[in-house]
Order: C-alpha cells, then sequence, then structure tokens
C-alpha cells in the first residue's frame, strides 16, 4: 500500500503509525504525484500486481482526481469517497437532471457503482454535505481510446455548456444535417444521449 499525503506533518505522524505493516507513506500532491511511477518505484517481486487507487478524497478536487484516475493506463479499480450529489452526477443515465459531462466522461471508460452514503457525523469535523462511496471499474474495452480520452471530455463540456439549447445548436463541429445524416434528431438535448453517442459526434466532428 502507497499512501500520499500533502501535509507534511501528517504524512510523517502517519508514517511512524504504520511501520512495519506494508504501507509506504510519500509525502506530495496527489495531482502532481505520477501513481503508476510510485506503484512501480515500491513494488517487490512478490508484491507485483495491479494498481488499485483508493481515497477520502477533498471534496473540491474530486473532478481533476477522477479524470486523474481514469487517465491511461487504468487502474484495476478506484474507489473514492466523494460528495453524495457527486456520486449521483457520475452514476445518472441519460434523460435525468445530474447527467452531464462528469457522467459521460466517467461512464465512457468505466462503470459507476454507488455503493453507501456516509453521514457528516462520521467524520471530525463533520463536513456539511453528506458522502457517498463509489467504485468505478474500467470497462474491459473502453468506449473510448487512450488518445481519445482527454478530448472526448473537453467536448462534452462543450456540449453540456449548452445544456438547455438543442442538439444542432450544443454540438462543436457538426451542422443539422450532419447529425440527421448520422440518425441523430437535432432538436433533442444533449443530456437525452448516452456516452456511445458522444463518441460517435466527437469522431465526426473530428473526422475520424
Amino acid at each position: 500500500m502507497i499512501a500520499i499525503e500533502k501535509d507534511r506533518a501528517l504524512a510523517e505522524k502517519l508514517r511512524s503509525q504504520v511501520s512495519g505493516v506494508g504501507c509506504q507513506v510519500v509525502t506530495g500532491d496527489a495531482l502532481e504525484l505520477d501513481w503508476h511511477a510510485a506503484h512501480s518505484r515500491h513494488q517487490t517481486p512478490d508484491t507485483r500486481h495491479r494498481l488499485k487507487i483508493v481515497g477520502n478524497i477533498p471534496y473540491y478536487i474530486t473532478s481533476p482526481l477522477i479524470d486523474k484516475a481514469l487517465t491511461p493506463p487504468l487502474p484495476e479499480r478506484i474507489v473514492f469517497l466523494v460528495q453524495d450529489e457527486v456520486a449521483d452526477r457520475i452514476a445518472a443515465r441519460p434523460g435525468g437532471k445530474t447527467y452531464g459531462a462528469l457522467s459521460v466522461g466517467v461512464q465512457a471508460v468505466a462503470t459507476v457503482e454507488k455503493l453507501f452514503t456516509v453521514a457528516p457525523g462520521s467524520f471530525r469535523p463533520p463536513p456539511k454535505v453528506r458522502g457517498a462511496l463509489i467504485r468505478l471499474t474500467p470497462l474491459a474495452q473502453p468506449l473510448v481510446m487512450d488518445v481519445e480520452v482527454a478530448p472526448l471530455r473537453a467536448f462534452v463540456t462543450a456540449c453540456f455548456s449548452k445544456r438547455r439549447k438543442q442538439l444542432k445548436n450544443a454540438v462543436p463541429g457538426l451542422a443539422e444535417g450532419e447529425l440527421q445524416e448520422m440518425g441523430f434528431d437535432p432538436t433533442i438535448r444533449p443530456e437525452r444521449l448516452p456516452a456511445e453517442a458522444f463518441v460517435r459526434l466527437l469522431r465526426r466532428s473530428r473526422q475520424l
């Protein structure tokens, strides 16, 4: 196990507490640290396995941490404690009010399970919001290639920035006729489309 802690004093305290139990404590910023390099560096011949990422993460950097965790090469599993409403957004299905760019970006590469909620009183000091544990399992065959992961995120973010507009006015780079040619109703809103539809639109917009 490799634990990442940004606060030097907390990292040192944790290091003394886990000494001798097979846990390496790394002092650093989880957003900047190369997780795969740290994983490879601390492995031994007897403990080689695929990377699993588990964290009770700061709620305000949930999206960038999820983006980083789902950047290829993908880990075997990701388990994060996040804000309850964010967990709902990640797991949302097409057509719902919480379905958006975050939902599509994650579901294009992983299955999403919202496991259970955690009350504020479980923490000290208690946060002002309820938490939820989510499990992300990368798909055996992701909907996008490695080089498409970042472009898809940018593309769906652009589409959902015009959430209340019809598809013909929300999808960058595609005209109404092209949408019809692909079998899409130009008058529906982006929130009605599943992740695989956005992948098709991305590839058409980039002429892939």
